[in-house]
């Protein structure tokens, strides 16, 4: 099982498998592999109410890229990242566009809800500069 984080803290996740992008096959809800190339889904764009993309790892990195390249070409669904990321990354994941994290349960008991919470003061160092 797995939990489901946004900002207004955790929720269980449906246990379910979505189809990759080569057989979306007129779902309206994917998975996205860190190594798919979004432009696959760009005709699908406008019907997908979701896109899970993958982190398989939380050093791993090309899923907040993949997630930005979505929602610069128009994405509007939720978005959400898969995986174990950590609390630490959460905040970068919002300004990137994610709606939040879909990540395990081991590591939602680990890091509780409120090392999750972004709060309104900028936790990342940018916007604390620009303040």
């Amino acid at each position: 099982m797995s939990v489901i984080v946004t900002d207004t803290g955790f929720a269980p996740a449906p246990d379910r498998l979505l189809p990759g992008p080569a057989d979306l096959d007129g779902a309206a809800e994917v998975d996205l592999a860190n190594t798919d190339d979004p432009e696959a889904l760009r005709p699908h764009l406008a019907r997908l109410t979701l896109v899970r993309v993958a982190f398989p790892a939380f050093a791993d990195g090309r899923g907040f890229t993949l997630g930005r390249r979505l929602r610069a070409m128009g994405y509007r669904g939720r978005l959400l990242a898969l995986g174990p990321v950590i609390a630490d990354q959460y905040p970068m994941l919002r300004r990137l566009g994610f709606d939040g994290a879909e990540i395990p349960e081991d590591l939602a008991a680990r890091q509780p809800p409120a090392q999750w919470a972004t709060g309104p003061a900028p936790r990342d160092y940018q916007s604390r500069l620009r303040a």
